[in-house]
């Protein structure tokens, strides 16, 4: 496709290279009528105007100076155009990525500090469980381990006994399962616990319980109120410790309790 333009002594040549932003201009200008073409040379412009070439095969643009500006500057309009458009688009995916990995990183945050909590209250709960706490919060110890008396059929005390009214909060020293749970002869009503290290716990003289053969429980859980049941001069708690359930296995009951961390 080729331009020719008038040429004179007042005006200067001008040739307009069809670049691609030239032609998407001039595709403009004809959509809306500024651009003309010829399909036959039967229209001869006269003398004085814009000149074309008719090769029977393209048609010829007639362009002069003032439409050929006109075509530039529609031209460069829509490259601009075009150019804020990627460069929109380019920041909209940027801010998008830098969104998603925000995101990314405040969950990835939040999954490590759950998890540390977790942790936490697990490591938490491992040591509750595994803590020993005395039978009667705030108590002391009334009659020693091993007292001589006849009270007792084998002469001397298993156990220790507890200062406590009566009605008084008894609770598992430690973690483990309830092995007895009910009337013990002179133990009165009494509680056996195995605890989860192998040893048992016994608590007697009490004048309710609170839990059932098979039962868990844990430091600090109550297992009755302590009363007077039994072969007992008055309210107290009976507490012994035994290396089985049965009777005869007792051991220094005060020893066991601060062996596991209790201040008596």
């Amino acid at each position: 496709m080729a331009f020719t333009r008038p040429t004179g002594k007042h005006r200067r040549p001008r040739r307009t290279p069809l670049t691609g932003t030239h032609i998407a201009g001039m595709a403009t200008l004809a959509a809306s009528g500024v651009v003309a073409t010829v399909a036959s040379p039967a229209f001869a412009a006269p003398d004085d105007s814009p000149r074309f070439e008719d090769t029977g095969l393209n048609q010829a643009i007639v362009v002069d100076d003032r439409l050929a500006d006109e075509i530039d500057v529609q031209a460069a309009n829509q490259e601009r155009a075009a150019q804020v458009a990627a460069a929109k688009q380019q920041a909209e995916a940027e801010a998008r990525k830098e969104a998603a990995e925000a995101k990314r990183k405040a969950e990835a945050a939040a999954k490590k500090e759950r998890a540390a909590k977790e942790r936490a209250a697990r490591e938490a709960e491992r040591k509750r469980l595994n803590t020993y706490v005395a039978p009667i919060a705030g108590s002391y110890v009334s009659t020693q381990y091993h007292a001589s008396s006849g009270l007792w059929s084998s002469g001397s005390h298993t156990g220790v006994d507890f200062h406590a009214a009566s009605g008084t909060k008894v609770q598992a020293v430690g973690s483990g399962t309830v092995v007895e749970a009910g009337w013990g002869g002179a133990y009165g009503n009494n509680v056996v616990i195995k605890m989860n290290d192998g040893t048992y716990t016994q608590y007697g003289h009490m004048s309710s319980l609170s839990v059932t053969v098979g039962q868990t429980v844990t430091p600090g859980q109550q297992i009755g109120l302590s009363g007077s049941t039994g072969n007992s001069t008055g309210p107290h708690l009976h507490f012994e410790a035994r290396t089985t359930a049965e009777y005869g296995s007792d051991i220094d009951p005060v020893a066991y309790l601060r062996g596991h961390g209790v201040a008596i």
